[in-house]
């Protein structure tokens, strides 16, 4: 997918085109990228991911955007990597960003292994390099894969009815790709929100660190908003390098080598979930996790 796949639209426009994963509009200063499959709560196939990566690079190369928001349409910020729509495109290949080979035709473990450093890790580290200042804006689920995407964002504003996530321990698999969670929040908060699985909701979130605020529903176009203008009337190249030192910082500490060997162990569990069970995710689709995740939840339905 090439950049002029991603349609930009300004606000005085008053249109945003409807039928990409993403869709992209500027106003003022701030560009706007909004996941767009709200019928699968953004869960994010690999055209949802390159459509992101060119939205991003589109926010980047546009001189007068200063701040970048990522939202996500319909009820929920993402519900993750997508394991079940039908629009699932795990065997189809793209124009990759990165300097790895096509997975499609790979055998044995190095299929998934290829595929996820181009779509998961690679990308998520490529977008929390982006030098201009990101905003999350996150409404009801944020789980899994939806939790990469936030994470790589400077700023998660969160309205009261978000919540956030990690299940795929119930998979085998120490969790998700892009492997934050020891920088997000506390190391024995991080164990916490793994071993359990739960839904921790925004207000959670944010004593532990993860959130920047919380604020009603009805309040967060207006709060991201206010945000968004206060740091785009900020100098571009402070903003640049105060998010590199911050960045830079972080990886001193083993953010980046960390998430390299939780990267190989979380492929060392898909690969011992086919040995043992015959299937990669340990036998849940999106409807088993699903379920899964309504039981935990006390839903009936």
């Amino acid at each position: 997918m090439s950049h002029d796949d991603i349609r930009v639209e300004r606000a005085d426009e008053s249109r945003y085109e409807t039928d990409e994963p993403v869709r992209y509009g500027v106003e003022g200063r701030v560009a706007t990228l909004t996941l767009n499959r709200p019928e699968f709560n953004n869960a994010q196939n690999s055209q949802m991911t390159y459509a992101l990566d060119a939205a991003f690079r589109r926010a980047v190369d546009d001189p007068e955007v200063k701040v970048i928001v990522l939202c996500g349409a319909g009820r929920h910020f993402s519900a993750g990597h997508d394991i079940g729509t039908p629009g699932r495109d795990i065997n189809r290949a793209f124009e990759r960003r990165h300097l790895w080979w096509d997975h499609t035709d790979k055998p044995g473990g190095e299929y998934l292994y290829v595929r996820e450093q181009e779509v998961y890790l690679n990308m998520c580290r490529r977008w929390r390099e982006i030098p201009k200042p990101v905003i999350a804006k996150v409404h009801g689920a944020c789980v899994a894969g939806g939790l990469m995407l936030a994470w790589v964002c400077d700023l998660i504003i969160a309205s009261d009815d978000a919540f956030f996530q990690d299940p795929v321990v119930r998979m085998g698999i120490p969790g998700v790709e892009y492997f934050a969670h020891p920088y997000e929040m506390a190391p024995r908060l991080a164990k916490e929100f793994l071993f359990l699985g739960e839904r921790v909701g925004a207000e959670r979130a944010w004593q532990m660190g993860m959130v920047n605020r919380v604020v009603s529903r009805d309040a967060l176009d207006a709060t991201v908003t206010d945000i968004a203008s206060r740091i785009a009337a900020q100098p571009r190249m402070g903003l640049a390098l105060t998010k590199q030192v911050i960045n830079h910082i972080e990886d001193l500490q083993g953010k980046r080598s960390g998430m390299e060997a939780a990267f190989a162990w979380h492929h060392f569990a898909h690969v011992h979930n086919e040995q043992v069970s015959g299937d990669l995710l340990g036998g849940f689709d999106a409807k088993g996790m699903a379920r899964e995740n309504k039981a935990a939840a006390g839903e009936g339905s």
